[in-house]
């Protein structure tokens, strides 16, 4: 958390707590992110009791306001292919799918979808 590449976010509710978070961080992205300064989504999970309620866009308006300030053009993220509610989200806040990336979890290869939306101007 001390690192100045990474940036967290705790959403809290009144007498409920933490109800998400968010995780960005400057660095390199994967093929198919077109930009010079990329930003990742490396997280962003909200508890599913408040679904609906806000907290994903607030977290997200704080992610990609962030981004900005670090001066990143470009903002992007891996979302696993078989969470259509998270990709119907992020397709909301304006990224578009721009590759795939595999990954191993357990004994099953699994496919993320990488998405990605500029940022140089205000695209919210």
């Amino acid at each position: 958390m001390a690192d100045p590449s990474n940036r967290l976010w705790v959403a809290e509710a009144p007498d409920a707590g933490a109800v998400g978070y968010a995780h960005l961080r400057l660095g390199p992205a994967p093929g198919g992110v077109a930009g010079g300064r990329p930003a990742e989504l490396a997280r962003l999970y909200v508890d599913q009791r408040w679904h609906g309620a806000g907290v994903a866009r607030a977290l997200m308006d704080r992610c990609v306001d962030a981004a900005r300030a670090w001066g990143a053009d470009v903002l992007w993220l891996g979302v696993w292919e078989h969470n259509p509610r998270a990709i119907a989200f992020y397709r909301k806040c304006g990224f578009e799918q721009v590759g795939t990336q595999r990954f191993q979890l357990g004994e099953d290869l699994q496919t993320d979808l990488v998405m990605a939306r500029a940022i140089a101007a205000d695209h919210r």
